[in-house]
């Protein structure tokens, strides 16, 4: 048979969630551990500090170097002692230089990963007690038990119950805890015909190499995890070997570099030629037609270049030091120097973190109801906005019981309702629950007595259990609970994603007819727009059925409930930054996965799109079995008013006083990939000349 090469892959390939709680939630007999180690290796992510011999060999190799040493021989023949010292010592510390900053980094990056090579972890035998071994002895497949302290995960794993609170900062940057839930034994995350289990889809229950555990909170009596990839295989070997191993660029730089060595040299040769020729005619001796010829060869080519060019980027290496940013490759700083584009997100990058809620727009009778923004002292008596808003989140409560932990989109509006979140652990564990009941209810502020008996919340009285959570999915833009109200004992299912996406599982009855421009109307000035949505079984769906529905089922025929507008400030820094980089003539490109006018807003307030600049949305539609494949360009009009007690930031011009004002694009996911697929001689219309803005939402598969 025909020999081959195959990537080694982890545990994540090819299995199913049901296989992972079947067949690993016991762990691996002693024997298949030490049969996948022979296979995986042992869970380490080596980083080899080179001696400083390597290094120096890799350094002097250049051949410039090589050229340089032959200067400098040549000029001590000829008796010029004063420059051949001068560039022998430049030449020499800046080497020394440049070896000590690049063993430096690596020792560094050395220190950073080693800390997780050796660490004591408690792994599950199959048949037999557990044991505390060293996490170099770990493969995937492995079950290792979750301690109630902090520690730093030393491999990939996916949780099966419990739940941990992780800080992911060390690989996504986030400063926000993350809170990590139990592997469902089904497919939650998207429409699958068969359950597998797909990293991208189930990272809210897996724990990355290199994050640090805040939390642990137990629901049963261990806390397990299997482990699915180790070593260099987890996400934090990816990016360390990505490091090590960047990836062979070529860019113009490099290229335009090669093209001005070869007019040296062959301008050198030229000049070697000549002198010789007009030596050997004047009747020069051979000796002194050589110097002379190999002289000119040392002034064509200046011996000095790699000398100024090393202690050039040893400068740059040491100013981005100061502010925290480290390269073991020191010579692709003159790169940066060549970068023309800049993409930036959106939610925590140009903005803040934080929301703030603006507005709630309830509706009834299909109609959209205004409201004021008090909701925080204000309780509505119309429809299921509130216990929507109250129930539709992954926010769990931190050890002390008493602070909430999640994202900040859902914190805003949950804390909104002034409801509170309990989990009831004991009532879990009796029902065998692998994650804890948990509990909404509304409360009162001191002093005021509860809603009369007719009213809605009064229906809430006793809280809404969350039985179930389809997690949110960036593919389907949305997410889904399956609620149960304690005092009427019915199951309802509350939906809340992006509005259009909200609007298309709802019946036609319940979507406002203005529903479009009532949207519009609030993204076109930059706030954030939720749309909400229920369900009422009424019998349809069983309690005990609950665990094995799936999606498509729950996330039907729903009844449009209304909208959450949310407010997201701009950073400081942001309108700055952006100007300076607009006067560098750098191209800057928006990726968000908010709404396209939401997305233009927020531009043209941080100034990466000017005031009299013009935008157009690229809209683009695939073929049907009755019609081809079509493309729309439709200008983007302004908002008819705006925002209130919010003053616009200044926004830089990035005209000049040669240029027209220029036209950016706004495209969404599906449309550019019809582009792509149907019309690729527009992209680079799309994508026009130099330094466009383009608000680009992530692609949808």
């Amino acid at each position: 048979s025909k020999r081959s090469f195959i990537v080694l892959r982890g545990l994540e390939q090819n299995i199913s969630c049901s296989d992972l709680h079947k067949s690993y939630l016991d762990g691996l007999v002693y024997q298949e551990s030490q049969n996948r180690k022979l296979i995986y290796g042992p869970n380490v992510i080596a980083v080899q500090v080179p001696p400083y011999w390597r290094l120096l060999s890799k350094e002097i190799l250049n051949p410039f170097y090589a050229f340089q040493a032959f200067s400098v021989i040549l000029w001590f023949v000829e008796a010029y002692y004063p420059y051949a010292v001068a560039i022998i010592v430049m030449s020499v510390s800046s080497i020394a230089l440049s070896l000590y900053t690049a063993r430096k980094q690596y020792t560094m990056l050395h220190d950073m990963v080693q800390s997780h090579n050796s660490i004591r972890v408690s792994v599950l035998r199959k048949g037999s007690a557990s044991e505390t071994v060293s996490s170099s002895e770990l493969v995937p497949g492995d079950v290792i038990v979750i301690p109630e302290r902090e520690m730093m995960l030393p491999c990939d794993v996916v949780l099966m119950n419990g739940a941990v609170v992780v800080n992911e900062s060390m690989l996504t940057g986030e400063s926000v805890p993350v809170t990590k839930t139990p592997l469902p034994d089904l497919c939650e995350a998207g429409t699958y015909n068969a359950p597998i289990f797909r990293l991208q889809d189930y990272k809210r229950h897996v724990l990355f190499c290199g994050t640090r555990i805040i939390q642990v909170r137990p629901y049963e009596q261990l806390v397990k995890a299997v482990v699915i990839r180790t070593g260099f295989l987890t996400t934090k070997g990816q990016l360390v070997r990505s490091i090590l191993f960047p990836k062979p660029v070529d860019f113009k730089l490099f290229r335009d570099a090669r093209r001005f060595v070869v007019c040296l040299v062959l301008a050198a040769a030229l000049g070697f030629i000549y002198t010789v020729i007009i030596s050997a005619i004047r009747g020069e001796p051979i000796p002194e037609i050589m110097l002379k010829a190999f002289d000119v060869i040392t002034i064509v080519v200046p011996p000095a270049l790699p000398a100024a060019v090393t202690v050039g980027v040893v400068y740059a290496q040491r100013r981005l030091r100061r502010k925290d940013i480290h390269c073991i490759s020191p010579h692709r700083i003159n790169l940066c120097g060549q970068l023309d584009l800049v993409c930036f997100d959106k939610t925590g990058t140009l903005t803040e973190s934080g929301m703030d809620l603006y507005r709630v727009v309830p509706v009834k009778n299909q109609r959209f109801l205004y409201t004021g923004a008090e909701l925080k002292t204000h309780v509505f008596n119309e429809e299921e906005v509130l216990a929507a808003m109250a129930t539709c989140h992954s926010l769990t409560l931190a050890s002390s019981q008493t602070s909430l932990r999640g994202e900040p989109l859902d914190l805003t509006i949950f804390r909104a309702t002034n409801w509170v979140l309990e989990e009831m652990v004991s009532q879990a564990r009796r029902v065998k629950r692998t994650n804890p009941l948990i509990v909404v209810k509304p409360t009162w502020p001191p002093g005021t007595s509860p809603p009369h008996p007719g009213s809605m919340v009064c229906r809430f009285r006793s809280g809404l259990g969350i039985l179930r959570q389809f997690p949110f999915s960036s593919a389907l833009q949305r997410m889904t609970v399956i609620a149960k109200n304690l005092d009427e004992q019915s199951l309802v299912a509350y939906c809340k994603g992006a509005p259009e996406t909200v609007a298309r599982l709802c019946t036609p009855h319940s979507v406002p007819d203005d529903f479009q421009s009532v949207m519009e109307s609030f993204t076109q000035r930059g706030y954030r727009v939720i749309g909400l949505a229920f369900r009422e079984f009424k019998g349809s769906l069983k309690e005990s059925d609950i665990k094995n529905v799936n999606r498509e089922f729950v996330e039907q025929a729903m009844t449009f409930t209304g909208l959450v507008v949310l407010e997201n400030r701009l950073q400081k820094v942001t309108t700055s930054v952006l100007h300076e980089l607009l006067k560098a003539q750098i191209r800057l490109v928006m990726i968000t996965g908010d709404s396209t006018l939401t997305a233009i807003q927020v531009a043209k307030e941080s100034g990466m799109i000017g005031v009299a600049e013009r935008v157009i949305r690229v809209k683009a539609k695939s073929p049907t079995a009755t019609s081809k494949a079509t493309i729309s360009w439709r200008s983007v009009r302004e908002p008819s008013q705006l925002r209130g007690q919010r003053q616009e930031a200044p926004r830089p011009s990035c005209e000049t006083e040669e240029t027209k004002p220029r036209i950016h694009f706004v495209i969404d996911g599906p449309s550019l990939s019809v582009i792509e697929d149907r019309f690729p001689e527009l992209l680079s219309k799309v994508g026009p000349p130099p330094h466009p803005a383009l608000c680009l939402p992530p692609r949808l598969p």
